[in-house]
C-alpha cells in the first residue's frame, strides 16, 4: 500500500514550525546570540540550496565544460564581504578576529589534497553539509569521513606546523585598510579575467539567481563576523562533534595538545550549541532540509555505486576532514573568509586547492563507478 504524500501547505507550514521551534529551543538554550547565529546558519543553508549556489561544483565546471559562472559569482561574494570585513577588523580589531593564518608547506599540500578529495564527493566544506541536509547519500558517507578527519587532524596539527611556517602576513597589515582592501579586490578582478579567458561564450556571466546568492551569502558572512565575533567557517566544529563523540565514548582528550588546551578543552565540555561554529553548521544542514524538504517529496536519495566506490567516498571524506585541519580551513575558512579577511594564507591555499581540484575532477570517473550504467547523474551533484 503506497501512502499519500503530505499535500504542500500542510507540508511547508510544518517546515516552517521546524525551523522556529530549532530557533527558540536554541533561543531557550544558549541564549540569543546562539539563536541568532542559527538564523544566519539556516540563512547559510536556504541561500547554498534553494538558489544553487556552491564552491566545489564551479571549480569544476570551469575545468571540464569551461563554465565560468559560478566561479565569477564566488568572487564576487568574496569581494563584496571583504567591503564589510576588511574595515570592520580595522575599526574594532580587539572584538572581531579574521581568519588569518600562516603559509607553510604543510599547508600548501594539505589544501591540494582537500581540492582533490572534493572533487570525489562533489562538496567542500560547507558543500558536504548542505549535499547531507538535501538526502544526498554521498555527502551523508563523506560527512562521517570530514568528521573523523577532523577530529584525526587536530591530534597531529602541532606536528605538522613544525615543518616550519611564513609569519601570519595580511594584506591591511602590509598595505593599511584602503591598501589591502583595494589589493584584494584587484586580485579577484584577476582571477575573474583569467577566468573569463577560459570560459565559453554563454558561459560567463553570472545569472541574477548567482548575483543575488553572492550578495546573500556576503551579507549573511558580515552577520556571522559581527554576531560570533569571528569569520565564518565550518572545519572547526565537524571537529568538535568528532572529539565529542570520542569524548563521549569514554576517550580521555585531556593529554592531546589540541583539546588539553584550556579554550578548546572549555568548548569540548560544553553544549554545541555554545560553538558559533557547530551553530551555523546546524543551521546549514537545517536550512538544505527545509529547501528540500519544501520543493517535494523526494524519494532518498541512493547513488547506485559499487562496494569499492562507497569506500572512495568514506575515505575521501576522512581526507577533507584531515587535509582541512591541516590546511587551516576549507573553501570557506581558509579561502572565502580567508581571502575576504585579507589573510594571504588564503589566496595560498587557493591556488594549492584549486591545482587539488583539477587532479580530483581526473580521478573522479575513474574511482567513483555506477553499480549499473547510468546517464551520469547518478552520482550526486556538487556544491
Amino acid at each position: 500500500m503506497t501512502l499519500s504524500p503530505i499535500k504542500p501547505a500542510p507540508r511547508r507550514a510544518a517546515l516552517v514550525l521546524l525551523a522556529l521551534t530549532v530557533v527558540f529551543l536554541t533561543f531557550a538554550t544558549a541564549g540569543p546570540r546562539a539563536a541568532l547565529l542559527m538564523l544566519v546558519g539556516l540563512g547559510f543553508g536556504l541561500t547554498l540550496e534553494g538558489l544553487r549556489f556552491g564552491f566545489a561544483g564551479p571549480w569544476r565546471t570551469l575545468v571540464s565544460e569551461r563554465d565560468a559562472r559560478g566561479l565569477l559569482a564566488q568572487f564576487l561574494a568574496v569581494g563584496l564581504a571583504a567591503c564589510v570585513a576588511i574595515p570592520l577588523l580595522a575599526s574594532f580589531p580587539t572584538e572581531l578576529n579574521g581568519a588569518h593564518a600562516p603559509i607553510g608547506l604543510a599547508m600548501i599540500v594539505a589544501a591540494f589534497v582537500f581540492g582533490a578529495a572534493m572533487q570525489l564527493v562533489m562538496g567542500c566544506g560547507s558543500g558536504t553539509l548542505v549535499n547531507a541536509g538535501s538526502g544526498n547519500a554521498i555527502a551523508l558517507v563523506a560527512l562521517l569521513g570530514f568528521v573523523a578527519g577532523s577530529f584525526l587532524g587536530t591530534l597531529h596539527s602541532s606536528w605538522w606546523t613544525s615543518f616550519g611556517v611564513l609569519p601570519l602576513l595580511t594584506l591591511q597589515g602590509q598595505f593599511g585598510t584602503a591598501g589591502g582592501l583595494l589589493l584584494t579586490l584587484l586580485g579577484l578582478v584577476v582571477l575573474a579575467a583569467l577566468a573569463l579567458m577560459r570560459a565559453l561564450p554563454g558561459r560567463r556571466l553570472p545569472p541574477r539567481r548567482l548575483v543575488l546568492a553572492a550578495l546573500l551569502v556576503a551579507l549573511l558572512a558580515s552577520l556571522n563576523l559581527v554576531i560570533a565575533g569571528q569569520s565564518w567557517g565550518v572545519v572547526y566544529g565537524l571537529g568538535l562533534w568528532g572529539a565529542k563523540l570520542v569524548s563521549a565514548a569514554g576517550v580521555d582528550l585531556s593529554g592531546s595538545a589540541f583539546w588539553g588546551s584550556a579554550a578548546h578543552a572549555e568548548r569540548l565540555s560544553q553544549s554545541l550549541l555554545t560553538d558559533v561554529t557547530s551553530l551555523t553548521n546546524i543551521g546549514l544542514i537545517l536550512g538544505a532540509f527545509l529547501v528540500m524538504r519544501w520543493r517535494a517529496v523526494p524519494d532518498p536519495q541512493v547513488a547506485p555505486l559499487t562496494p569499492r566506490s562507497w569506500l572512495v567516498v568514506l575515505l575521501a571524506g576522512l581526507l577533507l576532514g584531515y587535509s582541512a585541519r591541516v590546511a587551516l580551513g576549507c573553501n570557506v575558512g581558509a579561502f572565502f573568509s580567508g581571502v575576504s579577511t585579507g589573510s594571504l594564507h588564503g589566496w595560498a591555499w587557493f591556488v594549492a586547492a584549486f591545482a587539488g581540484s583539477m587532479l580530483g575532477i581526473r580521478l573522479r570517473p575513474r574511482l567513483l563507478l555506477p553499480l549499473r550504467p547510468t546517464d551520469g547523474s547518478g552520482t550526486g551533484g556538487g556544491r
